[in-house]
């Protein structure tokens, strides 16, 4: 099996699955600011891949030759779709699979899926073995939290650590506190110790109110893992992967340049196919932190396409 993750230099900084954010336009972007060392897609359903919604769901599974390496994110609860769809992951390109435990959507978990499985090891073990065994080829992952309604970092994780993954990315938080609350990131630190303890050599990737990559690295020091995901924190700075030890503090222009190749990428890829209010959720991600922003984010709320971005840009000062 060729494995990307052992050939990585800890700590590993990854982009994490963001549902209509980590697209093939955004990972784009943020390969062009500040790159990390692995992309996730979209939060991808198995069973509806070879659905008749098809052609939607395949586009969450694009990427550019700037994006390895990536992990195609799944998510469902019967072994036999990603069985299939593993195989059809593998035929694409991609350099990993990851399997989602952990979405604390309640629609998602009614379906039996996301973190529903941590409370159902058979199943989730189904789900595991299926996809191990039609991609032997290629490493696979599972990203989880620390339990359901409670935490169940010993039982749980332990069962995941049985399953001989080459990687586990864990939310420090419940399924049932959401993105409430403070991340336990102790209890990732006691997956590292209960890992070393087993002798086993799962890489041990750690989510939840990461801020940069200075962060990433004491994380890494403090806690024992192997790396970590970043999720929320990529909207307060898109160049938040430079390793950089004095990293440049971007100006004004910089983020409005950001935003406008943004924007003109959206549209030559999702022009036709995605509704352009999608586009607007980057808005504060580019339009921040200086005078007037506030009024210029409400205007382009109010766009109703890249022209009308464009348009208004061309009146700002820069």
């Amino acid at each position: 099996m060729k494995n990307f993750w052992k050939t990585l230099k800890r700590p590993i900084a990854i982009l994490a699955p963001m549902e209509e954010v980590t697209d093939l336009v955004f990972r784009e972007i943020i390969s062009t600011t500040a790159k990390p060392d692995v992309f996730f897609t979209e939060f991808t359903s198995a069973d509806a891949i070879f659905s008749k919604g098809h052609d939607r769901i395949i586009k969450k599974l694009l990427f550019t030759k700037n994006q390895h390496p990536i992990v195609a994110q799944l998510w469902g609860s019967t072994p036999a779709n990603y069985e299939k769809a593993a195989k059809f992951i593998v035929e694409l390109g991609f350099d990993g699979i990851d399997i989602n435990m952990g979405c604390p959507d309640r629609s998602v978990m009614r379906r039996n899926s996301g973190a529903a499985l941590i409370n159902d090891f058979k199943l989730a073990e189904e789900i595991i073995n299926a996809v191990k065994k039609s991609t032997p080829e290629i490493p696979l992952s599972v990203k989880t939290r620390l339990g359901s309604d409670s935490k169940q970092t010993k039982e749980w994780l332990t069962f995941l650590l049985s399953q001989e993954l080459s990687a586990l990315s864990i939310h420090a938080r419940t399924a049932q506190a959401m993105s409430k609350g403070t991340a336990d990131w102790g209890e990732i630190g006691k997956t590292v110790k209960l890992r070393d303890s087993l002798k086993l050599d799962t890489l041990i990737i750690g989510n939840g109110d990461v801020i940069d990559y200075k962060d990433i690295v004491l994380k890494h020091k403090k806690y024992g893992i192997d790396g970590a995901m970043v999720g929320r924190g990529i909207f307060q700075n898109p160049w938040l992967f430079d390793k950089s030890e004095n990293p440049v503090n971007h100006s004004k222009k910089d983020y409005l340049d950001l935003l406008i190749k943004h924007t003109r990428l959206f549209n030559e890829k999702w022009g036709k196919t995605k509704n352009f209010e999608i586009m607007k959720k980057f808005f504060k991600v580019y339009v921040k932190g200086f005078k007037g922003a506030d009024d210029l984010r409400q205007r382009l709320m109010a766009a109703k396409n890249y022209i009308d971005v464009e348009r208004i840009m061309h009146s700002v000062e820069w």
